[in-house]
């Protein structure tokens, strides 16, 4: 049984930080990519950051270049989200997914840690 599980999320002032985890088991972690994505209710489900199975490949929405970091411990099956100079708009539930490596789609979902940041 797959499951991921998020921590790492709460309540910060705009410019402060945070540091998501996610813990995976179930699988074999490093035949996976990694994503992490938001949503905030009343709104589409939105692309964070993905890392690829061996770390080589990241992609950042352009909303968060330059401000979260993706990263991944295949020793400790764990992928995590750096946050810095958070923002308001960055307010929403953070889920964690996996996909198989050279798939497409997410296979796998965390059910997700909520980030909250006020002004």
């Amino acid at each position: 049984q797959v499951q991921l599980v998020e921590s790492g999320g709460g309540l910060v002032q705009a410019g402060g930080s945070l540091r998501l985890s996610c813990a995976a088991s179930g699988l074999t972690f490093n035949n996976y990519d990694m994503g992490w994505f938001r949503q905030d209710p009343g709104k589409e489900r939105e692309f964070v950051a993905a890392i690829s199975w061996i770390g080589k490949n990241i992609y950042s929405a352009l909303s968060v270049k330059g401000r979260f970091t993706i990263s991944r411990d295949n020793a400790k099956n764990t992928v995590y989200l750096q946050m810095n100079s958070l923002k308001p708009e960055d307010t929403a539930v953070y889920y964690c997914a996996a996909k198989r490596a050279l798939q497409r789609l997410y296979e796998y979902w965390g059910q997700g840690t909520q980030v909250t940041v006020s002004s």
